[in-house]
């Protein structure tokens, strides 16, 4: 058993084992373990990484869906696990595929969607999401970042640092030039999160019956 070097992203110790190498080399000659290889994208931020949603997240995104604390806002994702992980298997994971692969191409991502999970590095435990998409109801392209964390890890800062490095990931790496942010008047963490992140109020708008605040941030703002 040979030492061949160190994973690129988490340093451990990487073997040739019988003539076989026990990780990945990437195209761009880097070396990763295979659990950092499946991990197309990481973003490293102060105390958490945002990842890309596993199969294994299932629980822990099970049981965010189910805090009356997101559910209160998010009244549709609160689903039996049945669903949660339909969605998990057969929708989010694979759109998060073409997300990075129309990156790789050129950054033209149209309407995907990219979904990751909060992690606290401390820990490893995934604490909440963070996710870009279309909606409908905002002006074209209507492009979004939406977040929620555990009410376990409320009010130290991470969903801010989740928001901004999925931002600084969009606007470096895409064809994005404007992203919108919408909270409920009433959700106020929301809206101290987006103002943080450097958004400016547009306007109020109305979803279903309920009145947003919406905001707007500007690549050339961001670039400022």
């Amino acid at each position: 058993m040979e030492l061949v070097g160190h994973c690129r992203k988490c340093g451990i110790e990487i073997f040739c084992k019988d003539g076989f190498l026990d990780g990945v080399i990437s195209a761009e000659n880097e070396l990763f373990c295979f659990k950092c290889a499946e991990d197309r994208l990481t973003i490293t931020c102060e105390d958490v990484i945002l990842r890309e949603y596993r199969l294994e997240d299932l629980d822990a995104l099970q049981e965010l869906t189910w805090q009356p604390e997101i559910y209160e806002f998010l009244p549709g994702w609160n689903v039996p696990k049945e669903q949660r992980l339909d969605w998990l298997a057969h929708y989010e994971i694979n759109e998060n595929k073409q997300f990075l692969s129309a990156v790789a191409a050129g950054g033209r991502i149209g309407e995907l969607r990219l979904r990751l999970g909060i992690i606290l590095k401390e820990t490893g435990e995934l604490i909440g999401w963070c996710c870009t998409g279309i909606k409908e109801e905002l002006p074209s392209p209507g492009r979004e970042i939406m977040f929620a964390i555990s009410k376990h890890h409320r009010g130290k800062g991470y969903t801010t640092q989740a928001a901004k490095g999925m931002i600084n990931y969009l606007f470096e790496n895409t064809d994005v030039n404007e992203l919108h942010a919408i909270a409920l008047l009433t959700n106020q963490p929301s809206n101290r999160v987006i103002q943080k992140c450097g958004f400016v109020f547009s306007s109020i708008i109305e979803i279903d019956g309920d009145a947003y605040n919406r905001y707007l941030y500007s690549q050339s703002k961001w670039l400022d």
